[in-house]
């Protein structure tokens, strides 16, 4: 009788997550959470990759989610597609706001209690993820929103903006998992990477994931 819940469970979870992953790849992105820097180094090259980004949303109708600052990189692409007239929500716990960090001038900002509830309310708003430059807050973002997709947890597509190869030493330490066996290759290659906005998105737009039960069988969660 186990066995047969255990199949039964296991079937139904693969049926939903196949469903919301077909659901994604049909749906046209509506919104993108934006990871990305606290600073801004200056690069110019940085810069037009931002504004490349910007007027790709804008372009169709895709509004920014992102962490509500107004410094760094974050504060560039928020800048950037309010002037282009798009439509920007900005998520920021309050301790951070008390700090006047927060973005006066975009659409809609909405003041979390603290980080955790910043990131989950960042995610349910977004159709999908793009990783920008950044540090510690960025990585752990992009890892977090990667492993709930790896898991089935969402079906949504991560894009990483490969600014000038910045992420490059990242895609080779992933290739060095996948080498000892940490991380498998179906997994390494859920993340979509690409230095040209347009064409990032057009992939996330086609993007579309399935479950991953080996990961379930060899645990014995399924």
């Amino acid at each position: 009788m186990a066995s047969v819940l255990t199949l039964a469970i296991s079937y139904f979870r693969k049926k939903s997550f196949i469903f919301a992953a077909q659901f994604y790849s049909m749906e046209k992105l509506k919104s993108l959470c934006v990871y990305c820097g606290s600073n801004f180094n200056g690069d110019p090259v940085l810069k037009q990759a931002i504004v490349d980004l910007a007027k790709a949303m804008v372009s169709q109708e895709i509004s920014l989610v992102y962490g509500g600052g107004s410094v760094g990189v974050m504060g560039v692409i928020a800048d950037e597609v309010m002037v282009l007239g798009g439509t920007v929500t900005g998520v920021i716990p309050q301790f951070l706001m008390d700090k006047e960090v927060g973005h006066k001038g975009i659409t809609q900002m909405i003041i979390t209690e603290n980080m955790h509830q910043r990131k989950q309310k960042m995610a349910d708003l977004s159709d999908g993820f793009v990783i920008l430059p950044g540090g510690f807050g960025t990585l752990e973002e992009f890892f977090e929103v990667l492993t709930w997709l790896q898991l089935g947890l969402h079906a949504k597509p991560i894009g990483v903006l490969n600014v000038g190869g910045f992420y490059d030493p990242l895609f080779a330490q992933m290739d060095v998992m996948v080498k000892h066996r940490f991380l498998k290759q179906t997994n390494r290659d859920l993340v979509i990477n690409e230095s040209d906005a347009n064409i990032l998105i057009e992939k996330m737009q086609c993007f579309s994931a399935a479950p991953d039960e080996v990961w379930f069988r060899d645990r014995n969660l399924t």
